[in-house]
């Protein structure tokens, strides 16, 4: 938006076109002795160079780690580099607007670039079709739980495991606050993933759905392919979360594994982490599931005339049919959000992709393998990505507190989620740590 200011003229010609006398005037519904009633007490106007030094001057005086290779916290906020050419053309001119349009086929740039995400992200899930994005990753698998219903309508049983993120389950939780039976919860094991056996014992000819995590929220990998084996088993659906979509690089895709819908977390494709969002819901299924769908599809077709063109080819949300048969109240898609996928993955390629993906997992081994030679010993030694669990003796709030005046957030404490594991810290390495400060990580951990 650019600022034009107004000039005298302006601003008495547009009070009395709303028939009032001055611009204190317009604040007459304030009480006087609400108002500051004098100038406020700002310093003399700076240049340019002179007015970011003072920004900056100001913005060191905050005290935080802010370097993201001294960053140890992940746990579905996962950050990774973003190119700047993301960015720069995310300013183009044709993306000024976020907002999806509601003549959408009036507006070809936009649908396709929601067209070409949702191509790369089908083929990056492995299923079929994906939508053009929710609004976050936890909304999008609670969304995915009330679609395993709506398929499996005689069906009214469903189970997470314990180890999906939990506030991912609060929020289907109170998706599903109304639903009887109420979502049953299939604990860990030992080795920090699902508890098979009693999944096993839980699935019976009542249940819709079971949804797990991969990498899980405790950076276990989960086996896919022994739990698609037993959902199917039991005429279930099984519903993947990826909270980390760059693992993907690396690990076989859900939907290769058995994943009727996959859904997930696309915040550190393009966008970053800025402050918690926005977040960016993914959400994949398969051809004969897609008319339960929520939220919109983009489609490629060709005009009378031979020519490519792309059209919205299925629209679940309420104001586009009628109230009872919407499959969702999504009201939009997170159109800025998937253009910045769009344009990170064409930038990476698969190339690229996977070397980041191996980057990341290179970088956890080390560091594990650093708590290791310090007597650190891991919660679970089962496979993981790019997130793994270390027991903490001592003063872990001591511990952590020293490291945040050193400018590292050095992890999570498990204790907040899972009581079980209060000496548990989740550490989460990614591509922009540092050596030297995972070092010292490890040296204040096991001190």
């Amino acid at each position: 938006m650019r600022y034009i200011p107004h000039s005298k003229k302006d601003v008495q010609g547009m009070l009395q076109s709303v028939g009032i006398d001055s611009v204190d005037d317009l604040f007459n519904t304030i009480p006087k002795f609400l108002r500051l009633g004098r100038p406020l007490n700002l310093p003399e106007p700076l240049d340019e160079f002179g007015l970011q030094k003072l920004l900056q001057s100001i913005a060191d005086s905050n005290k935080g780690a802010t370097d993201p290779s001294g960053m140890f916290i992940g746990a579905g906020a996962h950050a990774h580099h973003i190119p700047s050419a993301v960015d720069q053309l995310l300013l183009r001119g044709e993306f000024f607007t976020a907002y999806t349009p509601y003549q959408a086929e009036v507006s070809q740039g936009t649908l396709q670039a929601i067209f070409e995400y949702q191509s790369m992200m089908a083929e990056l899930l492995g299923v079929d079709v994906v939508n053009a994005s929710m609004y976050d990753g936890a909304s999008a698998t609670a969304e995915a739980m009330l679609m395993a219903l709506r398929i499996k309508r005689k069906k009214p049983g469903l189970l997470a495991s314990r180890a999906l993120h939990p506030e991912v389950r609060l929020v289907c939780e109170t998706y599903l606050s109304e639903h009887e039976p109420a979502m049953e919860e299939i604990p860990f094991g030992n080795e920090g993933t699902t508890d098979l056996k009693i999944l096993k014992e839980r699935l019976d000819e009542k249940t819709a759905a079971l949804v797990v995590q991969q990498p899980n929220a405790l950076g276990c990998l989960e086996p896919l392919d022994e739990i698609s084996s037993l959902v199917h088993d039991a005429q279930a659906l099984l519903i993947v979360v990826v909270m980390e979509p760059i693992s993907l690089g690396l690990l076989k895709a859900p939907g290769a594994l058995g994943a009727d819908i996959v859904t997930g977390e696309g915040m550190g494709l393009g966008s970053g982490l800025n402050f918690g969002g926005p977040g960016l819901g993914l959400f994949g299924t398969c051809k004969k599931n897609v008319w339960q769908m929520p939220g919109r599809l983009v489609g490629e077709t060709q005009d009378k005339d031979g020519n490519r063109g792309f059209v919205l080819t299925m629209s679940s949300r309420e104001q586009h049919i009628r109230r009872a048969r919407a499959t969702s109240n999504i009201c939009t898609n997170e159109g800025l959000c998937v253009l910045a996928a769009a344009i990170h993955l064409s930038l990476l390629g698969k190339r690229g992709f996977t070397e980041i993906a191996e980057t990341n997992a290179a970088n956890a081994q080390q560091v594990k393998s650093w708590f290791s030679e310090a007597g650190v010993k891991a919660l679970f030694d089962t496979p993981f990505f790019n997130e793994f669990c270390v027991q903490v003796e001592g003063d872990m709030d001591a511990k952590l507190k020293s490291l945040a005046k050193e400018g590292i957030i050095g992890g999570l404490p498990l204790r907040r989620f899972y009581p079980e594991l209060d000496k548990g810290l989740l550490i989460y390495v990614n591509e922009m740590v540092s050596a030297h400060k995972a070092k010292r990580l490890v040296e204040v951990i096991s001190s």
